[in-house]
């Protein structure tokens, strides 16, 4: 058997901590998320209209997963009907940096991401990338 290493274990083992960190990042929905709840508390309708693409059942169970996960407090404020709101808890905020840095190589790197993607089309047509 492997030793873990100091990032969190071998990347090789399901159990691997570095692993289980990406299964929380898996959907762009989550990091998505994150980012519209990184300004502050906001309502169910104003996440939904700053990721203008998500379902409002995607939405719906992103925020519970993230609940779960402990990224994300639900409030519910008592009145008629209930005002439901959403914020990062102190782990969700401690995740931020490391979410604003994709965001970041994303601006800085990902015309070259697009310039490899047509040079590998032009090289070998648009077939399946997985071949």
């Amino acid at each position: 058997m492997k030793k873990p290493d100091a990032a969190g274990g071998d990347i090789s083992l399901g159990e691997c901590l570095y692993r289980r960190v990406l299964e929380l990042l898996e959907s762009k929905w989550t990091v998505l998320v994150l980012h519209a709840l990184d300004g502050g508390r906001q309502r169910y309708r104003q996440i939904e209209a700053r990721i203008q693409d998500i379902t409002q059942k995607m939405l719906t169970q992103t925020l519970r997963r993230m609940e779960r996960d402990g990224l994300i407090r639900r409030i519910v404020h008592p009145t008629v009907p209930p005002a439901v709101e959403y914020e990062l808890t102190d782990l969700g905020r401690s995740l931020m940096p490391h979410i604003r840095g994709f965001r970041t190589w994303a601006a800085e790197h990902f015309a070259e991401v697009v310039a490899a993607r047509a040079e590998y089309d032009r090289k070998y047509g648009q077939r399946d990338s997985a071949e």
